[in-house]
């Protein structure tokens, strides 16, 4: 079964585009190869609650402006699905220039606060480390420590407190209730927001319809297995989740079709681990020696950073299912060989 696209064009800059009722898609440009993120107003009675919040430069904030003006009631509460800045990165302009509270989730509310302090293995410093150790090499590495993490820069404030939502809590919106799934693997706490009366799932960076989300190891955690967390996660979703089910994505279009996109995106993230398999069967490989296997384009330095983080998210996972060994060589460097398995006793 392939994908069904019920609204294939995205609303024009500023334009408000009812995918449900009393759900509304807006656009945001971004200053990236991703040049868009997907934001949704939700009718709440009187007033509005905004799903995230796209990212701080002026002709976001422009739009925005004409936006509220535009709107018939207060906006009366604001939610945040993850910490990265085109989801967090207007939350605090956006809570003083409506007056709304924040909710999101404990583990994104600390880890913004954390990256935005580069503390608790957090920031350029340690980024720069985990990235030697994975054989990045010098040239690279000094342009990470010259440019640092960029995360003050993108979330230029950060709300100092927030209404807490856990994964199973059921906030009324709108008369609906609309129950929180939690992901794990692109962020530590991703929440998504999912209405089985409307059959709406809003669900953020977590399940897209044409690209693969980002899935890193970051310093703070070296030995995580986020691609295993983030495939559970898609499959917790694909059992909870109705076919017929709209799903909201913050970038791509609305889709309907959850099954199909997940078993899509367990093949793909196969078919690359298969490459770095193959890839480490002559000789042992660095996670910065198979950046080519994964990616096979030129990166700049922006783009390193997320490859880098998904290679080793990709070997973490063939290492701890027994599919790679993993070795540290007297420079330091860790590299990673395909296991040989004995053949089975007869």
């Amino acid at each position: 079964m392939s994908l069904h696209y019920p609204h294939p064009h995205p609303p024009e800059a500023g334009e408000l585009v009812e995918v449900a009722p009393g759900v509304f898609w807006l656009r945001m440009p971004l200053p990236f190869q991703l040049d868009h993120i997907n934001l949704w107003l939700l009718r709440d009675g009187p007033g509005w609650t905004l799903v995230d919040t796209g990212f701080p430069d002026d002709g976001v904030r422009a739009a925005w402006e004409r936006i509220l003006e535009r709107l018939d009631g207060p906006v009366t509460r604001l939610i945040v699905t993850h910490f990265h800045p085109d989801h967090l990165g207007l939350a605090t302009w956006l809570m003083e220039r409506t007056g709304a509270p924040l909710s999101m989730t404990c583990g994104e509310f600390l880890t913004a606060h954390a990256v935005w302090n580069e503390v608790g293995g957090h920031g350029a410093r340690f980024m720069v480390e985990q990235f030697r150790q994975h054989g990045l090499d010098a040239d690279r590495l000094a342009k990470f420590a010259t440019r640092g993490s960029g995360y003050r820069k993108a979330v230029p404030a950060l709300p100092e407190h927030y209404h807490r939502l856990k994964a199973g809590d059921a906030p009324v919106i709108g008369g609906h209730r609309w129950r929180v799934l939690i992901g794990h693997g692109h962020a530590p706490e991703h929440m998504a927001l999912y209405c089985p009366e409307l059959g709406v799932l809003i669900s953020g960076d977590m399940l897209l319809p044409r690209i693969s989300t980002n899935i890193s190891v970051f310093a703070a955690t070296p030995e995580a297995d986020a691609l295993r967390w983030y495939l559970e996660s898609l499959d917790d979703m694909a059992r909870e989740i109705p076919e017929t089910t709209l799903v909201l994505p913050s970038h791509g279009l609305p889709f309907v079709g959850v099954k199909p996109r997940v078993d899509a995106l367990h093949a793909h993230h196969e078919d690359r681990l298969h490459a770095l398999e193959n890839s480490c069967e002559r000789a042992p490989q660095s996670a910065a020696e198979l950046l080519d296997v994964l990616f096979n384009r030129a990166l700049d330095t922006h783009q390193t950073m997320f490859a880098m983080g998904e290679a080793i998210a990709h070997l973490n996972y063939l290492e701890q299912a027994g599919r790679l060994s993993r070795s540290t060589g007297t420079d330091g460097v860790i590299r990673y060989s395909r296991l040989r398995h004995p053949p089975a006793a007869h």
